[in-house]
């Protein structure tokens, strides 16, 4: 099969050809679709995770066909069309056991823990506990941004943040998890107030329904602004992963508020200070939010499916496999919206 590889860490990936994958007794082979480009996809590369070992195939974000299955297998039988969370949790474990596969002790990731889908094929194990049926209605270049970004904004804002109707909202950073973000809080009812430091980006978030939106950089407090312009939020999201980001986040919060931290913070800003006489004083919660499990696709794919949700507005360009390695050498200087894999 064709795939993007890259031996080493830094190094620009190559185009290849490969042996597809094996079939694990419980998993099943996809046949992909659609492939989102994502910034975990760089950090993947850049060696930020533990879990990947070289030679590599990064890609988790994806929408394909079924096209072969385990002999363990029994709800899937070749030819679905499916999507996966980029967590696939083992179904044994004690978390597994209570619904909560997103944080599996057990669990494996496309594009992390072995091959992605930066390629024509790729596993996902326990495919009958991971796996999620598209509907015939929803294309696979808007279904590969559910894997990651799109579900992870979900069940932050709907199960980890329970955000209602009229509340604000603080959003910082608006890559794909933060417009993600924007739109699923527009949907809910509640009120926007959009940080990041790039003019097009909040334009977007506007357009999705943003009622605010803030351009952060030297010398703007954001958190005060925040503040000004909502007396404290009621939910704030880091989706940008930096001590600045999560800080101003904490501090845009209204008393007795939440935090919500999905941006992963790596490297020398993995152990961040926080303010914590602030938590304590404003009796503020923090709350961590890993994507989303297999069985809660259900309630996302009805919103979208009603026309409360459209995941369509926060694509990008649409490029073939063999542009993949420089769409992942410019994240950093990428247009707002996905960029999707969609010619293997």
């Amino acid at each position: 099969m064709r795939a993007i590889l890259f031996e080493h860490f830094g190094e620009t990936p190559v185009l290849r050809e490969v042996p597809p994958p094996t079939v694990p007794p419980h998993g099943a082979l996809i046949e992909v679709h659609a492939s989102g480009v994502c910034r975990s996809d760089w950090h993947a590369w850049q060696g930020h995770d533990q879990e990947v070992s070289l030679p590599h195939v990064p890609g988790h974000e994806f929408a394909g066909v079924v096209h072969a299955v385990g002999s363990g297998v029994r709800t899937f039988r070749g030819g679905e069309r499916v999507t996966a969370p980029f967590v696939n949790g083992c179904g044994d474990c004690p978390e597994c056991r209570m619904g909560n596969e997103q944080v599996c002790r057990h669990q494996t990731q496309p594009g992390f823990t072995h091959w992605g889908s930066f390629a024509q094929y790729v596993v996902v194990h326990h495919a009958d506990r991971n796996l999620v049926r598209l509907p015939s209605s929803l294309a696979f270049v808007e279904a590969a941004s559910l894997g990651c970004r799109f579900a992870t904004a979900f069940r932050a804002l709907v199960d980890q943040g329970h955000v209602r109707p009229g509340q604000w909202i603080a959003i910082h950073g608006c890559g794909g998890v933060g417009l993600a973000a924007t739109m699923i809080a527009v949907a809910l009812g509640a009120r926007v107030v959009a940080v990041d430091l790039h003019a097009d980006r909040l334009a977007l978030a506007r357009s999705l329904g943003a009622e605010a939106t803030i351009e952060a950089g030297d010398g703007v407090d954001t958190a005060a602004v925040v503040e000004e312009l909502t007396g404290g939020a009621d939910v704030s999201l880091d989706a940008a992963g930096t001590s600045g980001t999560c800080v101003s986040s904490l501090r845009s919060l209204r008393r007795g508020g939440l935090h919500l931290q999905v941006g992963l913070l790596l490297g020398d800003q993995a152990a961040s200070a926080l303010p914590m006489d602030l938590v304590i004083a404003r009796e503020l919660h923090i709350v961590g939010s890993h994507g989303m499990q297999a069985h809660r696709y259900h309630e996302a794919l009805a919103m979208i499916a009603a026309g409360r949700l459209a995941p369509a507005r926060l694509l990008g360009p649409t490029i073939p496999l063999e542009s993949a390695p420089a769409a992942l050498e410019g994240m950093d200087r990428a247009a707002p919206g996905v960029t999707v894999i969609t010619s293997f």
